[in-house]
């Protein structure tokens, strides 16, 4: 991820996924900014949610984890859902992947919103289930590109009809994986 963010260092227009989206780019105003807030914030949380869930570093050092998602939880809620959104109403694949990436913003929004309050609330079981499924969606950032990368190896499908199947099968199956494990959570 961090190789790929530094292909956009200097800010250019015309490198990686911004070649093909050049209508974008020119037409759509502040897009290239919002691209960029979302692409350089990304890499943060990624790198700030991975800490979070280290049980030693939540025992030994709750500052660093609450000064941690504090940052996780500023960037996500004011950087990259909010970009997130912007950019996923001009995705690539149309309709359908447009929606996936418009929902996908919304709910890291929520998400993370609701593990926030809730710690604010002293429910730390509440704040764990949903910044889990926050970084669930955090994550998706990594899955959508090995799914990217299978399903060209594999089938060799459009480009647009990729954009279609990895815009939802970059969080969904995330999303359901943290869902599975929190059920059988409660269920201890």
């Amino acid at each position: 991820m961090i190789r790929i963010t530094c292909q956009y260092i200097p800010f250019r227009n015309d490198v990686a996924f911004l070649q093909i989206k050049q209508t974008e780019v020119t037409e759509i105003p502040f897009y290239t900014t919002f691209f960029y807030i979302h692409v350089y914030s990304a890499i943060f949380v990624l790198l700030a949610g991975f800490t979070q869930f280290n049980s030693d570093l939540l025992k030994k050092k709750p500052i660093i984890h609450r000064n941690i998602g504090k940052l996780y939880v500023f960037i996500v809620l004011f950087l990259s859902a909010p970009s997130g959104l912007f950019i996923g109403i001009f995705a690539n694949g149309g309709f359908y992947s447009k929606i996936s990436f418009v929902t996908l913003s919304i709910l890291w929004f929520y998400f993370t919103l609701k593990g926030f309050s809730a710690i604010k609330n002293k429910n730390i079981k509440l704040h764990k289930a949903f910044m889990m499924r926050s970084f669930a969606l955090t994550f998706s950032a990594i899955t959508l590109r090995f799914w990217k990368v299978f399903l060209v190896y594999l089938f060799q499908p459009s480009p647009m009809d990729v954009y279609q199947i990895i815009a939802w099968l970059g969080w969904v199956p995330n999303l359901l994986i943290i869902e599975y494990y929190l059920f059988n959570q409660s269920k201890k």
